[in-house]
């Protein structure tokens, strides 16, 4: 079993963006955390980051991944080729944010990701991509 960690833009800059708002731990901190959580439970981890949005919408149509764990960034606001993506692909997916977005700027309250997700992990940092995982892998083996 395998599911895709992807992460949009600016992800790559945790650790040094806005640590008021995302602390101080990196994108690779919170993959290797979720890599090593995934793994005590025999599944896989394919972590992804890009700043692109047809690099985003390329790995979700290609993964043979059975679940999606995803952190779009301001894709999330934007972006109906995303939704698109994981509509068409039909992959269970949690969406994630370590901050609440909808406690943040208005703009930031509309998710064009969660109408195609099957849950939404928002507000707990670095820990929102852990419940996340574990909910997607409770969800997983429950459907099967």
């Amino acid at each position: 079993m395998k599911i895709l960690l992807l992460n949009g833009p600016n992800l790559n800059m945790l650790g040094t963006r806005e640590p008021e708002k995302y602390g101080h731990v990196t994108l690779k901190d919170i993959e290797n955390k979720i890599t090593q959580m995934a793994s005590e439970n025999n599944i896989e981890i394919e972590a992804f980051q890009s700043n692109h949005e047809g690099e985003i919408i390329d790995k979700i149509q290609s993964t043979d991944a059975i679940g999606l764990i995803i952190n779009a960034g301001g894709y999330t606001h934007t972006s109906v080729a995303i939704r698109d993506a994981i509509s068409a692909k039909q992959i269970p997916t949690v969406e994630v944010h370590m901050t609440n977005i909808h406690s943040r700027e208005e703009f930031r309250h509309t998710s064009l990701i969660s109408g195609v997700s099957i849950a939404q992990v928002v507000g707990f940092k670095e820990k929102s991509y852990e419940y996340a995982l574990l909910g997607l892998i409770d969800y997983i083996k429950n459907c099967k």
